[in-house]
Order: C-alpha cells, then structure tokens, then sequence
C-alpha cells in the first residue's frame, strides 16, 4: 500500500451537535508519504506489516523474511501476490533459494538462468517443491487477494478521516491499528466470491 499520506488538518474537528454532522477541516499540511507492505493470515484472519518510506524489491523481500522469522513453524509458506514487479525480483528469487536449500547457479539477471526474466524469476517462485510457494492473482484481478479488503478496512478506520503530524506519527498510528485489529478484530473472512461468470 503505497503513497499514505501523512496529512494534518489545520483545525480541529467541530464535534457532531443535534441535526448537525462532525464539521471537518478541508485545508491540510502535508508532511509526506508512507508505504506499508503488509500480509493477511486467512486461516486466523490477523494482520502483518512493516511501514517505511520506500517500497523497493529489497523491502518486500525483507518483509517476507521477517515474516517467515516471525512464525517460524510452518511447514511450508504460501503467498498470494498480485504481478507487481517487486514480487518477482532478484533478491526474492536469491531469499526463496536460500530458505529451499537450493545451491544451483541462480544466473545472471537479464541475461542468464532463472533470473534472466521476470517469467523465469516467477516460474522458479511459484514451485510447489519448495518450502516457500508464491501465488499470482491474475493481472488486473488484485481484488482477489485478500489483503486488498483488510487495505480498505485500515483507510476506513485509521487514513480517510485521520490527522498526522509527521510520517513517523501516521506510522506509529497504522502500526498501533494493526496490533488492535489482531486483539480485537481478527477473524477470517467469508469469501463468497464463487466464480459464476467464469464458468458460464
């Protein structure tokens, strides 16, 4: 989730009064962006993330690190991603070989090996024989990955209507939402979508 505004409104809000809604502020201060690269565990419904200033292929293959640190017992790790290029990158293809004890020459990138291209890059991550397996929603179609409804959730309940001082404040407050939601919150969602169109 990239680009969040750290936006701080220049007067308080008007609390809501008998026939009259919340009156808010329009202008604001801009005090710069953050980009949250966070994941959505379906089988418990709980929410990971780190929040940064950047989101580059070393970022996202650092979150999955971190994340495959963080619960370490899992057998074997699955990931659905949408077809964003960093989810297909070098150093995702060098994390996955490590964790799958793969000493192979990996290749050179845009020349050699399975990290000539970013079809060659996505074939080797998506092989069901390692311990790390990654899934690609169709392009164009990541409304079906389910982190994209948890997004809209955290725009609801913390971004759209927040004030933040500073990125490091609109971090705190995204960082502070997660830990709530996972207490509070926290169940897995009941996908309905059943595919009718496709089929007919």
């Amino acid at each position: 989730m990239t680009g969040v505004q750290a936006l701080e409104r220049i007067a308080e809000d008007k609390p809501m009064s008998a026939g009259k809604p919340c009156a808010r502020e329009f202008e604001y201060k801009r005090h710069g962006t953050q980009t949250l690269i966070a994941g959505f565990n379906v089988t418990t419904g709980e929410a990971y993330g780190i929040c940064g200033d950047t989101r580059t292929e070393e970022d996202f293959s650092n979150f999955i690190e971190h994340t495959i640190e963080k619960y370490p017992n899992y057998k074997k790790y699955h990931f659905v991603l949408d077809q964003l290029n960093t989810h297909k990158s070098e150093s995702l293809v060098r994390l996955i070989a490590k964790y799958s004890g793969d000493k192979q020459d990996l290749g050179e990138k845009g020349k050699s090996g399975i990290l000539k291209s970013m079809q060659t890059r996505e074939d080797y991550l998506w092989n069901n024989e390692h311990k790390v397996v990654f899934h690609y929603t169709p392009k164009h179609c990541s409304w079906l990955n389910q982190i994209e409804i948890w997004f809209g959730i955290l725009m609801k309940k913390v971004v759209t209507r927040g004030t933040f001082t500073s990125k490091e404040n609109l971090k705190e407050k995204i960082l502070a939402f997660i830990d709530y939601f996972n207490e509070t919150m926290a169940k897995p969602f009941k996908w309905t979508y059943r595919g009718k169109p496709l089929s007919e």
